[in-house]
Formats: structure tokens, sequence, C-alpha cells
């Protein structure tokens, strides 16, 4: 009999996958789904990105390329950091990886040794848990919830930092909330760092661009941690690239050679022609996308004003990506028919069968209270979606 390891027998899948699975299923059944559960722009590539894409295969962009990516796209990044975050890193500190989330393993598989501890604030992306068990590492989870906005201070930080500690990862903006980060609420973050040269921090910035409310604002900006960063971004939701698998680090150098190294054992370099039309998007003024942040914008507004009539829902309203995450707790211990609402898990299953809508438990996220909500789509699905878990919501008693 075939013995698997014991690391994958301990990994969860991730829910937004399973999730999304479960629903094309339904959806070859032929029911009827609206799937609000993967964090995927509904809009296409811009077309300038897909013309360098069709010239680089014309220029035999096909075969291996550099671990780290290609000189051209390092020098873009610094380029983007430096005019969109005031970041200054040279190409030496630059890994380009295949998706945002295997930057982030090569950062935690360089860093972390079994019975280190990670700080992780939760609500969390899903892969962070999974990723950190793989190394060996051990989860410190600081909880938030919406009454803070789903943000931690540095305060709150300051208390779980041990000898132990080697690392502290989170997003903003945030998925799963949407919640973005202050320049105020970085600064107390890194004033507790500066006082802890021993710990690295993950600022995960994938959705920097998908912001309704105020500048960007980076942790690596302050001087005193700087040397204690790695800011990850990508291509994959500002310009809708999710297919092109392209991601990447600023970092100290020791790092961007640790995570090079990681790589070079694992993949190599990312893909070619993604990596030459990545090149055009980084160069990419970003008020380009303000008609995409619009759209993004007038959804959460649709989907916001919607969740605040449904009777039981509590929902605040996030500044960031395009994701809601409600508090559903006021559901706990109803029922009807065959089913009764135990947790967040049930509430999503329960939204899925009866009225063919998908979204993710809160969960999968660190945060039982709550279910995820991608307004990723059009807005008259979103509508619909909002009347159907309506209906389905005020049938539980």
């Amino acid at each position: 009999m075939i013995q698997l390891s014991d690391r994958l027998l301990a990994m969860e899948e991730s829910a937004t996958i399973a999730m999304s699975r479960k629903s094309r299923e339904l959806k070859s059944e032929g029911k009827d789904v609206i799937s609000l559960s993967l964090g995927e722009p509904d809009f296409h590539t811009p077309n300038f990105i897909k013309e360098e894409a069709k010239q680089a295969m014309d220029d035999n962009y096909t075969t291996y390329t550099p671990v780290p990516g290609y000189q051209e796209l390092r020098e873009a990044i610094c380029e983007k950091f430096q005019r969109d975050n005031e970041l200054h890193y040279t190409p030496d500190q630059i890994v380009v990886s295949t998706g945002a989330k295997q930057s982030i393993a090569n950062v935690v598989m360089s860093l972390v040794n079994p019975g280190d501890e990670v700080i992780i604030p939760a609500p969390y992306w899903v892969s962070y848990i999974e990723i950190v068990k793989v190394a060996g590492g051990i989860p410190i989870i600081v909880n938030a919830d919406i009454n803070s906005d789903f943000k931690v201070s540095g305060e709150e930080l300051a208390p779980h930092i041990s000898v132990r500690t080697k690392l502290i990862m989170f997003s903003t903006p945030c998925n799963p909330t949407g919640s973005v980060y202050s320049r105020g609420e970085l600064k107390s973050i890194a004033d507790v760092l500066s006082k802890n040269k021993h710990v690295v921090a993950l600022s995960d910035e994938i959705y920097e661009h998908i912001n309704f409310k105020s500048k960007h604002e980076s942790l690596a900006q302050f001087e005193e941690i700087y040397d204690q960063v790695v800011t990850v971004n990508g291509v994959s939701k500002a310009w809708a690239m999710t297919g092109w698998r392209i991601g990447y680090i600023g970092a100290p150098k020791t790092i961007a050679a640790a995570c090079s190294k990681v790589q070079g054992q694992f993949t190599s370099g990312a893909n070619a022609i993604a990596q030459r039309a990545a090149i055009v998007a980084m160069k990419k003024d970003p008020s380009f996308l303000s008609d995409m942040l619009n759209a993004f914008k007038s959804r959460r507004a649709l989907v916001l004003d919607e969740l605040k009539k449904i009777e039981g829902v509590k929902v605040n309203e996030p500044e960031g990506a395009f994701y809601f995450f409600p508090d559903i707790t006021s559901f706990f211990g109803k029922s009807v028919d065959d089913y009764t609402i135990n947790n967040a898990t049930d509430l999503s299953m329960y939204l899925l069968e009866t009225c063919q809508v998908a979204v993710v438990t809160g969960e999968a996220f660190g945060d039982p209270h709550c279910v995820r909500i991608s307004y990723a789509t059009d807005e008259k699905t979103l509508k619909e979606a909002m009347q159907r878990m309506d209906n389905a919501l005020q049938k539980l008693r």
C-alpha cells in the first residue's frame, strides 16, 4: 500500500479552490450556479500586454529563463517600485516567480526552520498557514474582527513575538477582508519590528492597485526596517493576468539570493513569454487601470447596499481588493428543512446547495464567524446573487 507523506496528509486543500471545484461540478449537472468564490478579476488582459506576448513568441523568447527572471523585467520592477511606492530596489533584490504564491513559498522556505514561529494576523489568506506548516513552522495567530476592520496594530502583535519568531505575514489590501492598512497603522507595526531585528515581515501587496480610498502604503517605506521587509507583488489582480502566473518580491539581497536558490531547485525561471509581457505591464502608468478600479468601486457599492438590507448580516466597508467578509454568526443555531447552521462552513454549503451561490467559509481564512464574498463579476450577476442569498437566509429560523 502506498504511504503518502506526513506533510501531505497534514495539508488542507485550498478552500477557495475546493469551492470552485464544487461549483463547477454543480454547473456540469445543469445547476445555475453563481460563483463568488474565486479571487479572479473578470476583466480580460489588456491588449497591449497580449500584443507584447505575441511579439515575444515571434522574437523566439521560448527558451529557459534566468532563475530570478529576465534582467529587463527585474529592472522594470525596480522602476515600478520607485514610481508607485517610493521604494528603492536594485535588480539583485528582485526575484520573479510563477505567481505571488510561489514568491511567498520561496520566502518561507528560505527563512523558516522546523519549530520557528510565524505570526499571522487573522483573517489571513488561505495558503499562508499551509505554506508555513510545510516548512515545519508554527503559525501564531493574532485575531482581529469586524469591529477593528479586521486589522491588528503593532501593540497587538508585540506580545506574540519571542526569540523563536522568524516571520510576520500579512496582506494589504487584505484577502479576504478588503482591509487596507494606513501609513499610521503600518508605522505602529514598523515600530515593533524595529525593536525585534531578528524578525522579518512579509508584506503581501498583490492587491495594491485595487484601493478605493487612499494611496497605497508599503511597509518597506520605513527606513529603520527596510532590511527586515520582503514586499510581495505580481501582475495577476491589477492587470487581469491570473493565468500568466507572474509574481515577484523586492527583498534584502540575502533573502533574494536565498529565494533564487530555492526556486532554482523547484521550478527554475518563470515562463518566458509571460515575463516579456509583464515588462510592459510594469512600465505602464497605473492610471491606465482607472476604468477597472471604477468598475470595482461601483460593484462594491452595490454589494454593500444589498448586504446591509439582509437581516442578520453584519458588514463593514472594505477599502480595497474585491471582497466582503461579513459576520454571519446571527444565523448559527438556525435551521430549515434538513439544514442546520452550526458554523460558517454549514452556511456556505447551505447557500450553494439551496440557492446555488458559492461563497467561501471564513474558517478557511482563520475566522469562523464570517464568509468571503468576491465581487469580481458583473453587477447584474451580483444583484441576482444577493437576492438569492437574502431569500435563502431569511428562511432560516
